[in-house]
């Protein structure tokens, strides 16, 4: 009787091992749960940013603007991003539009009022500062899931811990960067991109809310060494699922903005 029980305790305990071993989420899991949770919560969504500039010598400036995000479709999809620049005045009126794609360059344009001219960001200007802050103009819509080999290197009680390597080396400035995904809600605390073996450029989440059940972040970080100095977003006035209509996200609204969604 005591070597059934023994081997009932063994086999029941196997069994408990098993199953956690399958209930580990995929590496491909991990980055489309990441890629969902950045970028995909609601199925549109709008949030005022304030953003402060602070260069190499300690000086600020600060940006107000408005993003607008309408998905097409599934999770992980086609998406457009509306960008709205309120103040200062050198950049009020400014706009930016992108058509998010699958396995293809996603399409950017950039509104000047100043010049009243609309102008095509080429894919490779797609990692140069946006509106001359520590962003790039890919971080504002993301990097496409499928244009980087992931790699998970450590799970803690806390992270996942991914590395991921450009599969096209040539079209972008780093060897790699490693992502901090935090468990609980898969949003990338922490990444880091490198050089050379080097640190250069990183990107922190300081604070996240839960909106309309949404975990959402509602303040980032972004640093890079190479430049000096830092670029801070504060986003308030968050709201998901506004239903808002596609045409708004197309090149006529660049110049006639669509006041109605930028309160």
């Amino acid at each position: 009787m005591k070597k059934h029980f023994a081997f009932a305790i063994a086999a029941a305990g196997l069994a408990a091992c098993l199953s956690a071993v399958a209930q580990e989420p995929t590496v491909d899991d991990i980055v489309a749960r990441t890629n969902t949770a950045s970028y995909y919560q609601g199925k549109d969504g709008r949030a005022g940013v304030t953003m402060t500039i602070t260069d190499a010598q300690g000086r600020e400036r600060k940006r107000e603007l408005t993003i607008l995000r309408r998905d097409s479709g599934e999770d992980g999809g086609k998406q457009r991003f509306y960008v709205y620049f309120h103040e200062p005045a050198d950049v009020r009126d400014t706009a930016f539009l992108v058509w998010k794609h699958l396995g293809q360059d996603d399409d950017r344009w950039l509104y000047l009022p100043a010049l009243d001219v609309t102008k095509r960001i080429a894919a490779a200007d797609e990692r140069t500062s946006f509106v001359g802050s520590h962003y790039f103009y890919e971080d504002v819509s993301g990097r496409g899931i499928d244009e980087d080999d992931h790699e998970l290197v450590e799970t803690t009680d806390t992270y996942y811990v991914l590395k991921n390597t450009p599969k096209n080396k040539d079209a972008v400035e780093f060897d790699s960067f490693t992502m901090w995904l935090h468990k609980g809600t898969y949003l990338p605390v922490k990444v880091e991109f490198e050089k050379g073996g080097e640190v250069y450029r990183t990107n922190e989440i300081l604070a996240v809310d839960t909106i309309q059940g949404y975990p959402t972040v509602t303040k980032s970080k972004m640093t890079d060494k190479r430049i000096g100095g830092f670029t801070v977003n504060e986003y308030h006035d968050i709201k998901y699922d506004l239903d808002m209509p596609e045409d708004i996200f197309t090149e006529r609204y660049l110049r006639r903005a669509p006041r109605e969604y930028l309160r």
